[in-house]
């Protein structure tokens, strides 16, 4: 439901500081281009040795309307799913990995910290905090079952990770359960001991125990057969920080001071209302959420349950701002966003990127553009160094205007286990996987 070689995104920005018009295009690509870019991929036998067996969407299908949309498999009885595990390679062995223990939380932080994603100039290296760990993981309903991990059985070292999460997520008129597939990670020196489909295949067999039987991720890579391909987009608060440490760099006929005063914002926001979210907010929240994602053609089916989880702030993970309205004291609007450092790699005077992630914006009164400035703001105040946002749900229409520049690195979103007949475009996504 993942693939070990298969980096979310690279942290890395690929924008001219100068932001000119002609260079800053949001890169839309057919479904055929992926294709093509797949079949001329030098590891395309391996990748599809694997996928070809798995019940995804595959190439050959493409453009086959015959084929009904939805579960591409049917679920079997519980009691014909596997009961063992997978056979590992002999030095190793599988470990259930509790979140909620603070020496396993360290090990699974390591792990991730020294060895999961890093752009492709190896610059910069995501570093997921224990907080947003332990948050990413523990969503209503978690299953410990599904936070697996491989130890070495000399060391008891741990030595990969692979997790997933319960979900229900609306595909069009119908809400499917379906398990969120992330962390996916091999210790850089196994890379070659083809762990990655065997932890894929062991998390799909616990996931299928539960009486679960599709599933959603996201990878760098393409895979068969993406639902869509998203662009990263980033918005620069410290651009004098970004430039030094290679993230991005400085514009023809660009001066340092000249940058910095073209990424400058107001010292406060602009909306009346605006203020952080807080518990009694839920059920608005839920409400303007639920009404808001019903537009999309795949989106969460969260409820008010989910909304808390996900959405209450949090220290250094998650932020969440809305607008009350200060005569009707009705809830309006929604912005957030997480936060996802990088490690710095090989630099003398900074060793982390604080980097903010849009997640789920609501605007029914203050116009979206405005919104997100005001969360640009609220992030510079804190001292994020960027801002990421997804050319997701409606945020094509802030991203060129709030001087945001196209990233190096696109996302493709997957479906397991569920076909759709044709691909849908970013704007028709309605879900931010972390």
């Amino acid at each position: 439901m993942g693939d070990g070689n298969s980096p979310p995104e690279s942290p890395k920005n690929n924008l001219n500081q100068e932001l000119d018009p002609s260079s800053v295009q949001n890169i839309e690509r057919s479904l055929e281009s992926i294709m093509r870019e797949f079949n001329e991929s030098a590891s395309v036998g391996k990748v599809h040795k694997f996928w070809e067996t798995q019940p995804v969407g595959q190439y050959k299908d493409v453009g086959n309307t015959g084929l009904p949309e939805g579960p591409i498999e049917a679920s079997t009885p519980l009691s014909e799913v596997k009961q063992e595990p997978y056979n590992l390679p002999s030095p190793y062995e599988w470990t259930t990995c509790d979140m909620n223990s603070e020496e396993t939380c360290n090990e699974v932080y390591n792990l991730l910290k020294n060895n999961y994603v890093e752009d492709d100039e190896n610059m910069f290296r995501f570093n997921y905090s224990k907080e947003f760990l332990q948050w990413a993981l523990h969503p209503p309903g978690y299953y410990t079952s599904w936070h697996i991990g491989v130890r070495a059985k000399a060391s008891k070292k741990l030595v990969a990770f692979i997790t997933g999460v319960p979900a229900r997520i609306k595909v069009r008129d119908d809400v499917v359960k379906m398990a969120e597939v992330n962390f996916l990670c091999v210790h850089k020196k196994l890379r070659s001991k083809r762990l990655a489909p065997v932890m894929i295949k062991e998390v799909t067999r616990r996931v299928h125990l539960e009486n679960i039987w599709q599933a959603a991720y996201t990878a760098g890579v393409v895979l068969p057969t993406p639902i869509t391909t998203c662009q990263y987009w980033h918005r620069s608060l410290n651009p004098k920080k970004l430039i030094e440490v290679g993230f991005s760099r400085l514009g023809a006929r660009m001066t340092m001071s000249r940058t910095i005063k073209l990424y400058k914002l107001p010292d406060s926001t602009a909306t009346p209302g605006f203020r952080a979210m807080e518990l009694r907010d839920v059920p608005a929240v839920t409400r303007l959420l639920r009404n808001y994602l019903a537009r999309f053609v795949v989106a969460p089916d969260f409820d008010e349950d989910d909304v808390e989880h996900w959405l209450l702030p949090r220290e250094n993970v998650m932020d969440t701002f809305l607008v009350e309205s200060p005569e009707t004291h009705e809830v309006t609007d929604i912005c957030s966003f997480y936060t996802l450092p990088s490690t710095i790699l090989g630099n003398q005077n900074h060793s982390t990127l604080k980097a903010a992630y849009s997640y789920y914006n609501v605007s029914t009164k203050t116009p979206l553009l405005q919104l997100t400035n005001d969360a640009l703001i609220i992030a510079k105040q804190k001292d994020y160094d960027v801002f990421n946002a997804l050319d997701v749900m409606e945020n094509e229409c802030f991203l060129k205007e709030l001087k945001f520049g196209p990233g190096d690195g696109q996302l493709h979103y997957y479906l397991y286990n569920y076909r759709l007949k044709h691909a849908i475009k970013p704007s028709e996504l309605g879900l931010v996987l972390l």
